[in-house]
């Protein structure tokens, strides 16, 4: 069992960076990929960023260039840095946490999920 909390979210200008945090229990944490995710009001919820126990690092279109996962084995921690903002990144954003060797930008990749974190950008 994995148990996810994530933490960092908030109120930011457009322009403006957070940096999300999403700590894990466990001692395997290094073997999983972890991933982060985000829903916005009234749609799905949506592939963001992945790193994998090797340090491979996926990220959607939408993201490239701005966000940057990183991990930090030792601390069990994941993080989403988050620059440039837009209210289009407005969203609750979800930490989660998989073992399997599923495509890490697929939901069904991700066996453990946090409660997740509000980061609003306003205009």
């Amino acid at each position: 069992q994995v148990q996810l909390v994530e933490s960092g979210g908030g109120l930011v200008q457009a322009g403006g960076s957070l940096r999300l945090s999403c700590a894990a229990s466990g001692r395997t944490f290094s073997r999983y990929t972890m991933g982060w995710f985000r829903q916005a009001p009234g749609k799905e919820r949506e592939f963001v960023a992945a790193i994998t126990w090797s340090g491979n690092t996926y990220y959607a279109d939408s993201v490239k260039g701005r966000f940057t996962i990183s991990r930090d084995n030792a601390k069990n921690t994941v993080y989403l840095q988050m620059n440039s903002l837009k209210p289009e990144d407005t969203a609750v954003y979800y930490c989660a946490a998989g073992s399997s060797l599923r495509d890490p930008k697929g939901q069904y990749a991700y066996d453990y999920w946090g409660q997740g974190t509000q980061v609003t950008v306003s205009s």
